[in-house]
């Protein structure tokens, strides 16, 4: 079938153009997307910095939509359910089997290279294949992915599933490092560097886990207020503070229980574990650029016991989690919705610059 896509098919350009779509094979649906996130993680890969990333490539890794095709063996959805897609996996290896799909064996190829896990495409343009980022290529009216990553939404309006794009990535990724990885206590201290989405739904996630501090640092005094409104109990401006972890250690007596750092810059993580009391955990979450912290994070990890640890996709497992974050959602735990700035798709450009200036938490493109 024709689709309309957004394609880069050199570093940095972005078009959008007709293509074609195959059909689902026996594990796979056919979805016709509602809305789908803008990431940083996109912006990553069209760019250049993700050295796996091969062109021609249709990005988007955070679509919602209705299923409209279904594959021969798929008994998990059928054609009118609401789905969220979310990242892929190969479902075979011992960590998928294990419950971590975040951990799969083939998570660079399956993310990046823009083939199915059978090594074939489902989009092409005049006889080339098209890659689709994370198995979706998302930024597109209409795409085909596996059944294993397409996770029902119930209980959610069409006009609101608009609103959860990030579920399938930006939000799991931030409330996942909190509540699948920390599962700090009620009485612990948790910072989160960068008050962007991810680190939204990461202070949302430690209030619903109760944590008696949430500090949250970043230099956009606006987002910082935001954040108070979704449950931090203090936060930092780095440009007007000179010694942010000293600050840290004095509002939590000593220092954080927890760090999670998603603000992609390389600097912060050695702050992220800076700011930790003994046996203090911190959790990176961002695509960073590299940082030479090596021989200065040795001593301070070794002597207090902190652990300093990366994690993909918040350590999830999305069938199980996305449902829970939609809970809290409903509940009004999880208001990811007030982060949204809405975009018709063919304003990807202007959802792109909004999200670089910080001008936008969470743009999402609408499909018509």
């Amino acid at each position: 079938m024709e689709i309309k896509v957004a394609v880069t098919k050199e570093k940095g350009a972005l078009s959008i153009e007709k293509a074609q779509l195959s059909g689902p094979k026996a594990t796979e649906v056919l979805v016709k997307i509602i809305a789908s996130g803008v990431c940083h993680t996109d912006a990553a890969g069209i760019h250049g910095f993700i050295p796996w990333v091969k062109y021609p490539m249709v990005f988007g890794h955070e679509g919602v939509g209705i299923v409209e095709e279904v594959g021969s063996a798929v008994d998990s959805l059928k054609v009118g359910d609401r789905v969220g897609l979310t990242f892929p996996s190969c479902g075979v290896c011992s960590y998928c089997l294990n419950g971590a799909p975040y951990a799969c064996t083939q998570v660079n190829d399956l993310f990046f290279s823009g083939a199915y896990k059978d090594g074939t495409y489902r989009i092409s343009q005049k006889g080339t294949n098209l890659g689709s980022f994370f198995g979706q290529g998302a930024f597109a009216n209409y795409v085909v992915a596996d059944a294993r990553y397409a996770v029902k939404i119930e209980g959610v309006t069409d006009e609101k599933i608009k609103y959860l794009c990030s579920l399938g990535c930006g939000a799991q990724t931030g409330a996942g490092a909190v509540l699948n990885r920390c599962k700090p206590t009620p009485a612990s201290t948790l910072v989160v560097f960068g008050a962007g989405g991810v680190g939204m739904a990461a202070v949302m996630a430690a209030k619903i886990a109760g944590c008696i501090k949430i500090i949250a640092v970043d230099i956009v005094p606006e987002r910082l207020e935001l954040a108070k409104e979704f449950g931090a109990t203090d936060t930092i401006n780095a440009k007007e503070v000179s010694d942010v972890v000293a600050k840290i250690k004095e509002i939590t007596d000593g220092g954080a229980h927890y760090s999670i750092e998603v603000s992609g810059v390389p600097d912060l993580s050695l702050q992220a574990i800076q700011c930790l009391r003994r046996l203090g955990t911190a959790v990176v979450s961002s695509v960073t650029g590299p940082a030479e912290i090596s021989l200065a994070i040795e001593p301070m990890i070794m002597n207090p016991g902190i652990t300093f640890t990366g994690l993909v996709e918040g350590g999830s497992n999305p069938q199980v989690f996305i449902p829970q974050l939609v809970e809290y959602y409903k509940a009004g735990q999880f208001p990811i919705d007030r982060l949204v700035e809405f975009y018709q798709f063919e304003d990807i450009g202007k959802a792109f610059e909004d999200s670089h200036t910080g001008k936008a938490i969470k743009p999402i493109l609408i499909f018509d």
